[in-house]
């Protein structure tokens, strides 16, 4: 496909938004757009492409298994723009420390910190990336990545930062309709928000002794939609401290059960060479924040 055929620029941020953010409202608060726009972009798009891309429900959208493809490759495109950009205007004499992660970590965790950052060390500018699904960092992209998963399953490893534990959350108002308080027994057969086909809930079930196996309907593709979709009363979601303890304090997300488990580990990551003095630095801070945070207890049910 020649640069002749590329899709509306328009429409494609209106659908990336739409996707990631689980909402045609959502994605025209953070677009400053009115949502009937988000839907005519969403539209137009589809119909360039001829494929449907999202589902609307009374909750928000889901992604079509087309749509998931395609959000895939969009994100990725949009964010090497946003990078060109940034390389860009970049001034040869300033310091920059790139920082990939996962997209709920980046979002919940991370940039809610920036400012201290910034006023511990006036003179560095961060990059942040999200990305979902890296297993490894190259010094061409990042100076540095902290993933979530096993650590088995990544390379450059430089140490294990912290393995929470993983429990259920889901909104007030959603916990308020059920009928009775969730049980582990009674949770495969709940409303449940997956990040994959079922296999994360099916290791949680597992790994505290329960004999179940759930299979997703729907599948979104990073733990921040996820939590965002059970913000919005649309179910429950597994989560651990690092993602959620501000809204376990705040009250927009509760736990529905006493049952929490160690599952994966935020490792972190480093290319083949040696860290410069901003990545060392930074990685101090980050072990002892992290661990500090996890060492205010959040409220149990």
């Amino acid at each position: 496909m020649g640069i002749d055929r590329l899709p509306p620029l328009n429409a494609v941020r209106a659908f990336e938004a739409a996707a990631r953010l689980g909402s045609y409202v959502a994605a025209s608060h953070a677009l400053h757009v009115t949502q009937p726009a988000i839907g005519r972009h969403v539209k137009n798009l589809e119909g360039w492409l001829g494929v449907r891309l999202l589902e609307r429900t009374s909750r928000g959208v889901t992604l079509t298994v087309p749509g998931a493809r395609y959000y895939q490759a969009v994100a990725q495109a949009l964010q090497i723009l946003g990078d060109a950009g940034t390389e860009v205007g970049r001034r040869n004499d300033e310091r920059w420390l790139r920082i990939l992660c996962g997209p709920a970590f980046a979002s919940r965790w991370l940039t809610p910190r920036i400012e201290v950052l910034r006023s511990l060390r006036p003179d560095l500018r961060i990059a942040i990336e999200p990305d979902a699904s890296f297993t490894s960092v190259d010094a061409r992209r990042a100076d540095l990545a902290i993933a979530y998963g096993l650590p088995g399953e990544m390379s450059g490893v430089r140490e294990v930062l912290l393995r929470p534990a993983v429990f259920a959350v889901c909104s007030p108002d959603f916990l308020a309709q059920l009928p009775s308080a969730p049980t582990l027994a009674g949770l495969p057969s709940s409303r449940l928000i997956h990040v994959d086909d079922g296999a994360w809930w099916n290791s949680w079930f597992t790994a505290l002794g329960l004999r179940a196996k759930v299979k997703a309907e729907t599948s979104h593709l990073s733990n921040d939609i996820a939590l965002n979709l059970a913000q919005r009363g649309q179910g429950i979601a597994l989560a651990n401290q690092v993602l959620v303890a501000r809204e376990l304090q705040e009250g927009s997300l509760v736990r529905c059960s006493d049952e929490a488990v160690a599952l994966e580990s935020y490792p972190l990551l480093t290319p083949p060479h040696p860290p410069g003095d901003d990545a060392l630095w930074f990685m101090g801070w980050l072990a002892e924040a992290l661990h500090a945070h996890v060492a205010t207890p959040c409220p149990h049910p």
